[in-house]
């Protein structure tokens, strides 16, 4: 079924408002990095308030019950109360969150490159040089003591990086907008 100019121009125009959008975000990202990961935690609050709300109404009105009800039941209440508290104080939530979840990808970076220098000595006989995985093993083990030394650091490098992958992205986008109108043209 072929497309019409029309449609692809609205279809040129949505692509270029998806990339507007993404630029903005990561330029305020990469300006305002520790302020954009307080706006992020306030929209993950939203969500849980939003998804726990619905969960017990399922439960309740909706008939959505499972063979686990009162798991669900504090699943769900425990996800409305948690998003109320991320708004009621979201500078708190932000640092706690953000230090708990720096805690447990430092915990789990220390793991990973502990077990690839453990496996890598234990099995050297099978590798010509070792040192690449060892200095990998290393560089994570590194990594994982940064984010557990300096989690709100790493928060906000995180954020200036994702920021530039998210104006990247839109530069993309524009040029995929691009092209999209000039063949609503052709």
């Amino acid at each position: 079924m072929p497309v019409s100019s029309e449609t692809r121009k609205r279809f040129a125009l949505a692509t270029a408002l998806r990339g507007l959008l993404m630029l903005v975000a990561g330029l305020y990202a990469v300006i305002w990095p520790l302020e954009a990961l307080a706006v992020l935690l306030v929209f993950g609050g939203i969500l849980l308030m939003i998804d726990g709300a619905l969960g017990l109404w399922s439960l309740t009105f909706g008939g959505g019950k499972s063979g686990n009800y009162w798991f669900d039941v504090v699943a769900n209440a425990a996800s409305l109360v948690l998003g109320v508290v991320i708004l009621i104080s979201p500078l708190l939530a932000t640092i706690f969150t953000v230090t708990f979840i720096s805690t447990l990808v430092g915990l789990a970076a220390i793991v990973v490159g502990v077990m690839q220098i453990v496996v890598i000595v234990r099995e050297r006989e099978s590798y010509a040089r070792i040192w690449p995985v060892v200095l990998s093993g290393a560089s994570y083990v590194l990594l994982g003591l940064v984010l557990l030394l300096f989690p709100l650091l790493s928060a906000w490098v995180g954020m200036i990086i994702g920021g530039i992958l998210l104006i990247t992205f839109a530069i993309g986008l524009f040029g995929w907008a691009w092209r999209l109108y000039q063949a609503s043209k052709a």
